[in-house]
């Protein structure tokens, strides 16, 4: 059975860490690591380099995605840690999420394995590239706000909670489009296209947007294909992408952190003039029929019609939301829990402060928990976002 909701192009098994300020305190000594060395901009080849990066992003408090050129650094430092195996990659954490709803999806999925047997629900049917089993594992960091990591002369202290992916992952990085995906497009109604940051070879992506772009012609005419960017493995390439498939895509979302590094500097997100000179200059480098930004405050949609997303993005923030204060099994009255909690007064304030013809700013609730889900929350975004456009019908957008 197939769904008119296709969600793609990857997805993952992941390994989602318990945070142990012990077990990195320990790597810091091991290695002989100083706080003038942490970054997150070097190449990772060993585990000495990941701890450099992870405590870089930590000490900022942002999230991000990572290659690790070691599979067997990434196996070690998870090793280290108490784990749970989950499954991930944007298309299968909304489709996830969607399931929590009882509502159905197609997944393009580009390896398999015992994990995706065991753990996809029935409302996620699936197709795949793969020719065979295998597991490359996403090893996921997470910690919460306050969390501290002692580094000789200093002690770190996580500004905000967020979450960290580190990967090698050559089924993803090749991106390989399953034979099936022609005819599972051409009954669709609502795509989304994810995981191209992945690849890091120019000459592979610029081939698999080739035949993506020939695929896409399969769908029909008022389908609704929504991009989520992320933070790709080799930056440059995301140009590419954009030059291949914005006059494909009606929504090109992203979160803050993605959002950040287009731009190149921080921004202030709940400073509305900084938000508004954010927004413009973002729309120079992605020229997108609608932007849609993700944030921990607030999400919006920037573009003509803007204010026709304002359902879809409740709907997204009240899936990631959940997430956020439920984790991976929610159940639908907890999902209605979320949609009547307070607003979160900073992200309303700069949402009505911004909000107007070409932009519309939907406020984050207002969560305060001991221990938070921070993976996947963007990807639970996404799902409510598209759960939204597919209820409504898809030709009310395009």
């Amino acid at each position: 059975m197939t769904s008119r909701l296709v969600l793609g192009l990857g997805g993952s098994v992941d390994y989602e860490i318990a945070w142990s300020s012990k077990v990195i305190e320990d790597l810091v000594e091991s290695y002989g690591i100083r706080a003038e060395e942490l970054g997150n901009t070097k190449p990772i080849v060993d585990e000495r380099s990941l701890v450099l990066s992870l405590l870089g992003y930590f000490r900022r408090g942002v999230g991000g995605e990572r290659h690790v050129a070691s599979p067997e650094a990434l196996e070690t430092f998870a090793s280290r840690f108490h784990r749970k195996v989950t499954l991930g990659g944007t298309g299968v954490r909304a489709g996830l999420a969607l399931a929590g709803l009882g509502m159905t999806s197609t997944l393009h999925l580009v390896s398999v394995n015992e994990h995706f047997r065991r753990l996809l629900p029935a409302e996620c049917s699936w197709i795949t590239s793969a020719e065979h089993d295998s597991i490359e594992p996403h090893v996921i960091v997470q910690w919460e706000e306050g969390a501290r990591v002692r580094v000789p002369g200093t002690e770190l202290v996580a500004p905000f909670p967020n979450r960290l992916i580190y990967v090698n992952d050559p089924p993803n990085a090749e991106m390989r489009l399953s034979p099936d995906l022609s005819g599972v497009l051409a009954e669709a109604n609502v795509v989304l296209l994810s995981g191209l940051n992945a690849i890091q070879d120019e000459a592979v992506l610029a081939a698999r947007l080739t035949e993506l772009r020939s695929t896409l012609d399969a769908l029909p005419e008022d389908a609704f294909v929504y991009y989520e960017d992320a933070g790709f493995h080799r930056p440059a390439l995301s140009a590419l992408v954009r030059a291949a498939l914005l006059d494909r895509i009606d929504v090109y979302g992203m979160n803050e952190d993605e959002m950040q590094a287009h731009l190149g500097h921080g921004v202030d997100l709940l400073d509305p003039v900084a938000v508004r000179e954010a927004l413009g200059d973002l729309a120079v480098v992605i020229p997108a029929r609608t932007l849609v930004v993700h944030t921990k405050y607030w999400a919006l949609a920037a573009g003509k019609h803007a204010e026709r997303y304002a359902p879809a993005l409740f709907g997204g923030i009240t899936m990631a939301s959940t997430r956020y204060r439920c984790g991976d099994d929610f159940t639908v009255e907890q999902y209605a829990g979320t949609a009547d909690l307070p607003l979160n007064e900073a992200g309303a304030a700069l949402s009505a402060a911004i909000s107007g013809t070409g932009l519309h700013a939907v406020a984050a609730r207002a969560i305060s928990i001991p221990i938070p889900t921070t993976v996947g929350l963007g990807d639970s975004f996404v799902g409510g976002f598209l759960g939204n456009i597919a209820t409504e019908g898809a030709s009310v957008w395009t």
